[in-house]
């Protein structure tokens, strides 16, 4: 297996902030974002991480920023650290391929969820109301027919709430307006439906159907652009076309693997988490650079 980094450590920037995968600096005018390998399920972090994943969330969201920059403007200054501020470049070894610069931006604190199809919270929501005799979830109301996995009648925009911390809830469209203003709301809606009626049509003709994903948006002096990591095995579920079938829960490619294991265990969600062995490590490497190389041909 290829080196795995867990943390970086940049001395001649302040870290701003080490979150569950990403470490980011401060550098004046921009940040530098750092993938790092660490991987988190239930929101806890791994002890130990899956080789070569910073590389392929970073590849991933910089092909989906090229792709889709004529949709909506992106935080992206380089990837390139040919390009970096010279303090950087003698951190290759931690940054090449797994970091980029990206202009600082007023954060808008919401998750901008699209679903396609019906499947983890949204599902389980929807069991739960039903059961008390609803069909009615965050004011969206399903046919009583749908089943777990359906393709929905059109893409939903169901929006959550921002925790840096702890677990994001869904929220109602309502909701969202309060927490944010109905300009700008209504901005994360058409943006959202737009990147994913996009990028969904493309990754189908490579195989893979996006089920759901989740997008950040900011302003950049009044600008409003898309931020964070953008249709990566992180933020989102891609299911493979060929064995899709309605009904039941679908593989994805993403950290089902992982999650399936700890599932196994007497392990109570909470930290610390236990030691992955290696058969679940390859397991869910395997995926994310499976993903990354239908979408992007990488």
């Amino acid at each position: 297996m290829t080196n795995v980094v867990l943390q970086t450590d940049i001395k001649e920037f302040p870290l701003m902030r080490r979150g569950k995968v990403r470490d980011i600096y401060d550098l004046g005018d921009s940040l530098l974002f750092v993938a790092s390998d660490r991987m988190s399920a239930f929101d806890v972090v791994m002890p130990n991480g899956i080789p070569g994943k910073g590389r392929v969330l970073t590849e991933t969201s910089l092909f989906w920023f090229d792709f889709l920059k004529d949709v909506v403007e992106n935080h992206l200054i380089t990837a390139n650290i040919d390009e970096y501020p010279e303090p950087l470049k003698k951190y290759r070894d931690q940054l090449e391929g797994r970091s980029m610069i990206v202009t600082k931006a007023d954060r808008i604190d919401a998750e901008c969820i699209v679903r396609g199809y019906i499947s983890g919270s949204m599902w389980k929501e929807l069991k739960a109301a039903r059961a008390k005799g609803s069909n009615i979830v965050h004011g969206i109301e399903f046919a009583p027919e749908i089943r777990e996995s359906d393709k929905l009648p059109e893409p939903l925009f169901t929006p959550s709430s921002k925790n840096d911390d702890g677990h994001d809830e869904n929220i109602s469209y309502e909701q969202l307006v309060d927490l944010i203003g109905k300009e700008t709301a209504e901005k994360c809606r058409t943006a959202s439906l737009a990147i994913y009626l996009k990028a969904s049509e493309y990754a189908r003709t490579r195989g893979i159907i996006i089920a759901d994903t989740k997008f950040e948006f900011g302003f950049k002096d009044g600008r409003f652009i898309l931020i964070d990591e953008v249709l990566s095995p992180d933020s989102s579920r891609f299911w493979p076309v060929s064995s899709y079938e309605p009904g039941r829960s679908q593989p994805s490619f993403d950290k089902q693997p992982l999650r399936d294991w700890l599932d196994g265990l007497d392990w109570n969600k909470k930290p610390p988490a236990p030691m992955l062995p290696d058969d679940v490590v390859e397991a869910t490497a395997r995926r994310y650079r499976e993903a990354q190389k239908l979408l992007t041909g990488k």
